[in-house]
């Protein structure tokens, strides 16, 4: 039984990017960014990566390892990382105005508190403000490797794995 070439993850990863992309512009387009319904793209994350990774299970004619749709599934995130990490340097140098709007929401949030006094959320605005960078891209790398992980693992449980026959040879 000929197999099909398995869609690769840097496409895989193209596709979620395009749509979290196209998310996002709506979220922020239509106002709804401090609404919970931000959450929603770790769902598209998992959601995705379990289909890639069922795919490409389907594609080897499900006789790749969890290991190996783990390593797909979490190569995949990888690469939407640094497209969603691209994505956001443009779209904050291209609408300053929503990292100003981020500035004051912190601002505010610290002042609703009401346990900081005003230096010491002067202070914290400041030391915010100069590691905007550093935190927006950490960040976006530690959110992304734990939801790819948590979306990697399920999709290799989930796909169906048959043991390979040695008379049926497939190299991955």
């Amino acid at each position: 039984m000929e197999s099909k070439k398995p869609i690769s993850h840097l496409v895989a990863g193209l596709i979620i990017s395009g749509i979290l992309i196209v998310f996002s512009c709506i979220i922020y387009f239509t106002g709804l960014q401090n609404s919970g319904i931000n959450w929603l793209q770790y769902a598209i994350i998992i959601g995705g990566l379990i289909l890639f990774i069922n795919l490409y299970g389907k594609a080897l004619n499900y006789r790749a390892t969890f290991g190996n749709l783990f390593s797909y599934g979490f190569k995949t995130t990888a690469f939407i990382a640094l497209i969603i990490i691209a994505f956001f340097v443009i779209f904050f140098l291209a609408f300053p105005d929503v990292k100003e709007k981020g500035f004051e929401l912190a601002r505010q949030k610290m002042e609703e508190k009401g346990s900081y006094t005003q230096d010491q959320i002067d202070q914290a605005m400041k030391t915010f403000q100069k590691m905007f960078w550093i935190i927006t891209i950490g960040g976006i790398m530690f959110i992304y490797a734990i939801v790819g992980a948590i979306g990697s693992l399920i999709g290799a449980a989930v796909t169906k794995k048959q043991p390979n026959n040695p008379t049926d040879q497939l190299s991955i």
